[in-house]
């Protein structure tokens, strides 16, 4: 699948995110960063002006940010949580063994995967790995790094 024809999977919760940060940098953040540069026009010589450079800058990159986030909300599927399907899908929570310990996460789409806050990718070797599997299932995951065998011990 290209990258253009790419759908951004999110959960409800993901989306609202995202459309609040566009929000902000639509309505807030780009009118600030033209105050800005204004601001640094004044200062005269543009040729030899840092500020006006800086301001210039940040709003290449804000722009760039708001194009990309209009990108991923035009192309978003939207995933609600998983139903007790009694597989591994794309919005489950599955809680597994690995090496003695349990751990539990949340399997999301790359935008949202956060390994900190307990959501990993489903484009992730664990992610894919987990996809379609039942409570019972042990799944070898082999990284480049490491080799871990995940039990899936249940799936909410």
């Amino acid at each position: 699948m290209t990258q253009s024809s790419k759908k951004f999977i999110l959960t409800p919760e993901g989306l609202t995110k995202l459309k609040g940060e566009y929000d902000q940098l639509v309505n807030v953040a780009r009118s600030q960063i033209i105050k800005r540069i204004q601001r640094a026009r004044e200062f005269g010589d543009l040729s030899e002006n840092s500020e006006y450079d800086a301001a210039k800058d940040e709003q290449s990159l804000l722009e760039l940010r708001i194009t990309e986030l209009e990108e991923v909300l035009n192309k978003t599927q939207i995933i609600e949580k998983a139903s007790k399907s009694g597989f591994v899908v794309i919005g489950s929570t599955v809680v597994v063994e690995v090496d003695g310990e349990k751990d539990e996460f949340m399997i999301v789409g790359t935008i949202e995967a956060n390994p900190a806050k307990r959501k990993i990718s489903n484009e992730s070797p664990v992610g894919q790995a987990l996809l379609g599997t039942k409570v019972g299932e042990v799944v070898e995951v082999t990284t480049p790094i490491v080799c871990a065998k995940y039990k899936i011990l249940e799936i909410k």
